[in-house]
């Protein structure tokens, strides 16, 4: 149970419930005892009167008391009971609440390696599947050991003060349901740890699927895709299955040594009362303590098929609990950001790729300057974008704002400092408007109506029937690439930075759109630094400076005026677009 020390903090936080539902739980059990006894002295009561012991109007009276005592004791026990499930079942519910935030905040401060490295089915299943498993251990476990333990300590102990040969017999069958139980619950361990992996896999491959069931029915691949999912299915039936059958021993062997209990109390009970040593009503007591032992040596298999699948399921979330982001949070506070970048013989390699995208750049950028980023794919266009906002570190080399060490500022403040729109627009299952008002949750109507018209995207969204309002499909897919970009170039305004990222985000409109759209960003990003990545001339020819890449490298670098009245690769470039343009 090592990985499951990882939830002593949360025991900790909330011990005082916890040990409130102990003591709870320990009351209930209590008065769960008394029954036996008093039935014992029921049966006691009839004998005697049988005998002529005691006359009718005594045994009457008995009687009466005895019952109302064991309706009592079986009402306070109900009414513990509920009051054991409302704490622990709750500390359960609260430490799943925890351990679910502790999980998706680690996940949002690891770096963009970690995305590229896992797969988002995984992801979902250890914050939701595994963590299920662990809250199973922290609540239902807890409080049905806590049960066990207490009817093991109080029943045998008074089972051997009452009659000890009766009692060591009927206790026989326990140390082999020990040794039983010891020798599943191991195999349970290993083949819990193989199905929650399962899980995973079958996750990420329904989670992929449905994203990209456009492209499967573009291609018709949707009997192939069932095929591989039934091929999946049918491995994590059998995964599954296996476990179950290790499962499904318990059960049947705990009744059956609980029956054997049982009819050892029958015989050897039954011996010792024709010997005249005990009572039938000390019998009929015995038969009860065993159906009471019943239900808790019963649930010490389920008990051990929790504890191991929550061992199971919380190694693998500290697996990556225990991962460090490779970006460490630097401590300055950027206040009054001028937007001043400076690169100095920058190098940079994909980790898991192991591409070399950026080759000894070395570049400056005045605050306020707007500057366009123009090159082949693959020649590190985006990777400087990237770099700026601190996505990754760089291999060698030093990144400079406003004269400080990329590295040492705190990266909250540095990204509130940026507004990014990404080459690939994405947008969130939300209204159009809560998609812009992402950049500035305060914002009023008429500043995101305001926005969208910079953004050139304002007529499109009034013409659906629900306007601003209109809910998006996952990922934005209800809006066309061009409209997904401008909603997403708004959202980017809208939280009016000091530092502007545009990562070839007009790839998706008309010529006549870009020009409209760039003019208003002109005005919108004046005295804003501003780094324009594109393929097009048309987007960087405005700019106060080009960079040009090749293969990671910076070969050009100047105004268009400049660039264009020299041989090189922008002067091609823009003649050729040019050229097609007049085509």
């Amino acid at each position: 149970m090592k990985e499951l020390r990882h939830l002593n903090k949360y025991f900790k936080k909330y011990w005082p419930k916890l040990f409130i539902g102990i003591i709870i739980t320990i009351i209930a059990r209590l008065f769960q005892l008394v029954m036996p006894s008093y039935v014992n002295k029921t049966i006691t009561v009839v004998e005697q009167f049988i005998n002529s012991e005691i006359a009718k109007t005594e045994a009457k009276s008995f009687l009466l008391e005895y019952i109302l005592i064991i309706v009592g004791a079986a009402l306070l026990s109900g009414f513990f009971t509920f009051l054991m499930r409302q704490t622990i079942i709750n500390v359960s519910r609260y430490i799943e609440y925890d351990l679910k935030n502790e999980i998706f905040d680690h996940y949002q401060k690891l770096s963009l390696n970690f995305y590229k490295k896992n797969r988002t089915g995984d992801l979902m299943n250890r914050i939701s599947e595994d963590v299920n498993q662990v809250r199973l251990y922290a609540g239902p476990a807890i409080m049905y050991g806590i049960q066990t333990l207490t009817l093991f300590f109080c029943l045998v102990p008074l089972m051997f003060i009452k009659a000890p040969t009766l009692a060591a017999y009927t206790l026989i069958p326990l140390p082999i349901l020990s040794v039983l139980i010891y020798k599943i619950s191991k195999v349970i361990h290993k083949r819990s740890t193989i199905v929650q992996e399962y899980l995973s896999s079958l996750s990420t491959f329904t989670q992929e699927v449905f994203s990209g069931v456009s492209v499967i029915k573009a291609y018709a691949l949707e009997p192939q895709t069932n095929e591989e999912l039934v091929v999946l299915a049918d491995e994590g039936k059998n995964k599954s299955m296996s476990l179950a059958r290790v499962n499904a021993w318990f059960f049947p062997l705990m009744i059956l040594l609980i029956g054997i209990s049982n009819i050892l109390v029958i015989y050897i009970g039954g011996m010792q009362y024709l010997r005249g040593e005990i009572g039938v009503g000390l019998i009929a007591e015995f038969i009860l303590y065993v159906n009471m032992l019943t239900w808790p040596v019963a649930i010490v298999g389920w008990l051990t098929s929790i504890v191991q699948r929550a061992e199971a399921s919380q190694k693998r979330i500290n697996e990556f609990l225990k991962q460090d982001s490779e970006l460490k949070n630097g401590s300055i506070q950027l206040k009054d950001i001028k937007g001043k970048i400076e690169f100095r013989n920058v190098s940079f390699t994909y980790e898991d790729t192991e591409i070399t995208a950026l080759k000894n750049i070395s570049f400056t950028i005045n605050a306020g300057e707007t500057v366009a980023i123009i090159g082949k794919t693959g020649s590190g266009k985006s990777t400087i974008l990237d770099l700026v906002a601190r996505l990754y570190d760089v291999s060698s080399g030093e990144i400079l704002i406003d004269g400080i060490p990329i590295k040492q500022i705190d990266l909250t403040s540095l990204r509130e400092s940026i507004g990014a729109v990404p080459q690939e627009a994405f947008l969130f299952s939300d209204s159009i408007k809560n998609n812009i008002k992402f950049g500035k949750q305060d914002a009023s109507d008429e500043e995101v109506m305001s926005i969208a018209k910079e953004a050139v995207v304002h007529d499109n969204i009034i013409g659906f029937s629900k306007g601003y309002d209109t809910v998006l499909g996952e990922r934005g897919i209800t809006l066309s690439g061009g409209q997904k970009q401008r909603v997403s170039i708004a959202r980017a305004l809208m939280k009016n930075p000091k530092i502007y990222l545009f990562d070839d985000c007009l790839s998706a409109v008309d010529t006549e759109t870009e020009e409209e759209i760039l003019s208003n960003l002109k005005k919108a990003s004046k005295e804003k630094t501003t780094l324009i990545v594109s393929h097009r001339v048309s987007s960087a020819k405005n700019a106060d400076k080009i960079l040009v890449l090749e293969d990671g490298r910076l070969i050009q670098e100047g105004t268009h005026d400049q660039l264009n009245s020299k041989e090189g690769y922008y002067k091609e470039l823009y003649e050729n677009q040019l050229s097609g343009k007049e085509n």
